[in-house]
């Protein structure tokens, strides 16, 4: 299968051209706030890169995260999927996270394996994994966790934890059980082994109208700071 995957859950936009599990392109950003901007860009250049083969899917990076960058990844899988007649493939975001560290650190694939996206305040989104025959398992499920100690980790053996809001749980979190990787982001080029999973939910034309990201907060709205604006 030629798929293209897209993840926009955080400030890292990235889209990859992948056939079957060989990433054929990537095209990734760090910067954030300008995936509104980069995303169309870089699937452009990805399908321009595909030429005249067929593009079996898309795969999205379906959440939690960012609801701004869920809202643009999605709506710009869903017009692909819709415009081509190909179903949609919908990956968790943490999932994708964790199969980044793997790569990293293939040597953590026995361990438990617990990414933290931040979401603001005390609370990370969570979740807790393992490598099983060669696929990931969900130990616990995904959840907002507000992190005032270490109760809700396995306390009977060694956890890897990584993601953008560890950082803000190290002190909280020190223990000698707990370990920390750094640097590790979502990348659209982990999402191809998760997409490929006959597990992986695949939305057909007649379902995406109604499909929405998996935000797992409610999104609410804050006040405007422009002028003019403001009630």
């Amino acid at each position: 299968m030629t798929i293209l995957c897209i993840e926009t859950s955080t400030q890292v936009c990235s889209a990859a051209l992948c056939r079957d599990e060989e990433v054929v392109v990537q095209y990734m950003n760090v910067s954030g706030s300008n995936h509104a901007q980069l995303l169309p860009r870089y699937v452009q250049q990805a399908l321009e890169r595909l030429g005249n083969e067929r593009l079996d899917a898309v795969a999205l990076s379906e959440g939690p995260g960012s609801y701004t960058g869920l809202r643009i990844g999605a709506s710009t899988a869903k017009g692909l999927c819709y415009g081509r007649d190909i179903p949609l493939i919908v990956v968790p975001t943490l999932q994708v996270m964790t199969m980044s560290a793997l790569r990293a650190m293939p040597e953590y694939a026995n361990q438990v394996l617990c990414p933290m996206m931040d979401a603001r305040r005390m609370e990370v989104y969570t979740a807790t994994y393992q490598m099983v025959d060669g696929l990931l398992r969900e130990l616990s499920p995904v959840k907002a966790q507000v992190v005032v100690d270490d109760s809700w980790l396995p306390q009977d053996t060694e956890v890897i934890c990584f993601g953008d809001g560890s950082n803000k749980c190290r002190e909280i979190l020190a223990s000698e059980h707990v370990h920390w990787l750094e640097g590790v982001i979502p990348q659209a080029q982990d999402m191809i082994r998760l997409a490929l999973n006959n597990d992986a939910p695949r939305l057909q034309k007649e379902q995406l109208a109604y499909y929405e990201p998996f935000y797992l907060k409610e999104f609410v709205a804050a006040p405007s700071h422009v002028k003019g604006l403001r009630p």
